[in-house]
């Protein structure tokens, strides 16, 4: 496979902002994140003044500007904590949207060399995904694999590619639960691999190192699910996995790929795993019945666009789960509000 070409200028990296000084995390992104335009959106709970160092094309958007988009009427969705950066998503007119926490750095691969992930995210995306047959050698757009011997020749031009996700070195986004049993656990190994994720196979889609074509699946990222206890560590929230699981159904049902493993990213600590079981636990239990929902939700013919696809899924929500937690009511009421909100702002 030839090299991909990246169009900068099709590309926003966004930053949700959960400390003051963002210093060391943008040096060190700075020989990639310098090349491309930034949106950085400060958690409207952190009081105070980012710091940002100088060398980066940046728009910056703190509580007043969500005020002055959302309008201070609309109480349903909110964009505290992790939810931030989908203000950010918001704002984007880019075709390619990437998105790393602030708690990440970039990783170095087997041979100790750099990792690039703007532009592993970006061939991730702009080649075909292969979702409809399992290629065993993984992806066979990227370079040094191909299609295995009984690969249809009939599905191997593969179809547009959604979303790609990225992995961790170091501390992996485990669950709280797994991580206070294993507070020594670390993720060292590094698999040079990329592969579709098959049509109608749900995943746990992690936040915090991801990317997605905005023109086909962007009103699929969404803020909407939040925890009684939702708290501002990766460990005590599930508002990821939520959108994950509808991001799926959504591509799934439009014929898109998502792609999972190639770029990783080094995660430092953060946290304790412990105090943060004590806010996550209700995520943990209610994925017992989200699981199983999303595995066994199909959209009608009529949902042409993600928007649609949305609508639809929070209506059946609202039919099928809202009656047993009153969680998932809210969670269909943010969704709609956010189809809504996305229409207005793109005509804007």
């Amino acid at each position: 496979m030839s090299e991909i070409s990246i169009n900068h200028d099709e590309v926003d990296i966004v930053i949700g902002a959960l400390q003051l000084d963002l210093t060391s995390f943008m040096e060190e992104w700075k020989p990639v994140f310098s090349l491309f335009h930034l949106i950085i959106v400060q958690d409207p709970d952190l009081k105070g003044k980012l710091e940002i160092p100088a060398g980066f094309n940046y728009d910056l958007y703190t509580k007043s500007d969500i005020d002055g988009v959302v309008g201070l009427s609309s109480n349903a969705i909110s964009f505290s904590g992790y939810s931030c950066r989908y203000f950010g998503y918001l704002m984007s007119h880019k075709k390619y949207i990437i998105a790393i926490d602030d708690d990440c750095i970039p990783a170095k691969d087997s041979a100790g060399n750099f990792v690039d992930a703007v532009a592993q995210h970006i061939t991730n995306l702009s080649t075909p995904a292969t979702p409809f047959f399992f290629n065993t050698l993984y992806d066979p757009f990227c370079k040094g694999t191909d299609f295995v011997r009984g690969y249809p020749f009939s599905l191997r031009s593969g179809v547009d590619c959604g979303l790609s996700c990225g992995l961790w070195l170091n501390l992996a986004d485990l669950d709280a639960p797994t991580q206070a049993l294993k507070p020594e656990l670390r993720n060292t190994r590094y698999v040079d691999a990329v592969l579709t994720v098959p049509s109608r196979t749900m995943m746990p889609v992690s936040g915090i190192n991801i990317a997605f074509n905005r023109e086909l699946v962007g009103p699929a990222l969404l803020p909407a699910f939040r925890l009684a206890k939702e708290g501002n560590l990766r460990w005590e929230t599930v508002e990821d996995i939520w959108t994950g699981m509808c991001v799926k159904v959504v591509c799934d049902h439009l014929r898109l790929g998502v792609k999972s493993g190639l770029p990783y990213v080094w995660r430092k600590e953060r946290g304790n795993a412990i105090e943060s079981l004590k806010k996550e636990w209700e995520g943990v239990k209610l994925m017992e019945d989200i699981v199983p929902f999303f595995q066994s939700l199909r959209l009608s013919t009529s949902a042409a666009t993600a928007e649609d696809c949305v609508s639809e899924i929070a209506a059946v929500v609202k039919e099928k789960l809202a009656p047993t937690n009153p969680v998932f009511a809210r969670a269909a009421e943010n969704m709609l509000e956010w189809v809504k909100l996305w229409k207005r702002v793109r005509t804007q």
